[in-house]
């Protein structure tokens, strides 16, 4: 017994698998469920479409017909063995089977009882495939395509730690069909059990963890983690409380640093220094970031044990300072970016 896979879990469990997979329209929701019971989950179901083209029966198989509406599975297999998703929940596969069978594919018994009765529903219970086929014993099965039914069946399996014996055909479930023509279930249940003897193909990695990415080992240049607030004098509301280092017009840099900024390393402060020596670029006191530059008469300075850049006023001497920028650096980064640093 098992709780049906969500859209998300079972998509990811057949890319997991190594499979390509197409998400057709609206499948996460496409499903007959307002018809019968979905769940609990007992085992998959493998068919053929008896029909030739994927696009076609891609439509057929998430339409259905006038007799039959869709979903007619959950997942079609093309014949280079891509994956098409059409149906997620109740979907009008399986039809009526024989409760032995079912009851034998929740014990995984190793051997299935004959289908001699249509007497259980089946719709509820299996997930559905439907492979590209004529099923007239003539069209042949690419090897592509087999190796996807192996895949999407071991897909699920392992995601409900279920054996290779909760997989059937659909003439083991129902009298009178013939479905999957040409595929022999024994020998089909022996290469899925193979398969999850060993890890999914597709999965992060051999373990099943998640590759990480390895750090760079320079950190791209940010010569200003924040939002830049200079400010040329005193302003209104300045009552010297901290927030503008006496009421001198010295303001923090405000905001949150930048990801994958590191706000008291070397490249940081190299930057700061790099700024000073720009000619400058800005404005005036409305300058915002990627505009404030300096002119040669900046300076790296340290206050109150915060590393900041001083500004002078464009066209002014360099004591006439436009700014006073903290950059939320320690003081003492300065040391390992080997830059010259004056107390204020």
């Amino acid at each position: 017994m098992a709780t049906p896979l969500t859209a998300s879990r079972l998509l990811k469990a057949l890319r997991d698998e190594g499979l390509v997979v197409h998400e057709v329209r609206s499948w996460r929701t496409h499903n007959r469920n307002a018809k019968g019971p979905w769940g609990p989950m007992h085992g998959v179901m493998i068919h053929h479409t008896a029909t030739e083209g994927t696009d076609s029966s891609v439509d057929l198989c998430y339409d259905g017909r006038s007799d039959l509406p869709g979903p007619l599975c959950h997942g079609v297999i093309d014949k280079k063995g891509e994956v098409h998703l059409v149906g997620n929940g109740r979907a009008n596969h399986a039809g009526l089977g024989d409760r032995d069978v079912l009851r034998a594919v929740i014990n995984e018994d190793a051997e299935l009882p004959k289908d001699n009765d249509a007497d259980t529903d089946g719709n509820r219970h299996f997930y559905g495939f439907e492979c590209i086929n004529s099923g007239d014993g003539k069209d042949p099965w690419p090897e592509e395509q087999r190796i996807a039914i192996e895949k999407v069946s071991a897909a699920i399996c392992r995601a409900h730690r279920w054996s290779e014996r909760s997989v059937i055909g659909h003439k083991e479930w129902q009298p009178g069909k013939v479905d999957p023509r040409g595929i022999v279930m024994g020998d089909l249940r022996g290469l899925i059990k193979k398969r999850l003897a060993k890890a999914a193909e597709g999965a992060p990695d051999a373990d099943g963890s998640e590759q990480v990415p390895p750090k760079p080992q320079h950190p791209p240049y940010e010569p200003f983690p924040g939002r830049v607030l200079p400010v040329g004098g005193p302003q209104p509301g300045d009552h010297g409380d901290g927030r503008t280092a006496g009421g001198r017009g010295l303001r923090p840099l405000q905001g949150r640093p930048r990801p994958g900024v590191d706000r008291g390393g070397p490249h940081v402060v190299r930057g700061l220094a790099a700024q000073a020596r720009l000619p400058w670029q800005g404005c005036g006191r409305g300058a915002g970031p990627g505009q404030l530059g300096t002119t040669a008469g900046a300076q790296l300075v340290t206050h109150d044990g915060l590393l900041a850049l001083d500004t002078p006023r464009p066209g002014g001497p360099p004591p006439q300072r436009s700014a006073r920028l903290f950059m939320g650096v320690p003081a003492s980064a300065a040391a390992a970016a080997e830059e010259p640093v004056v107390s204020a």
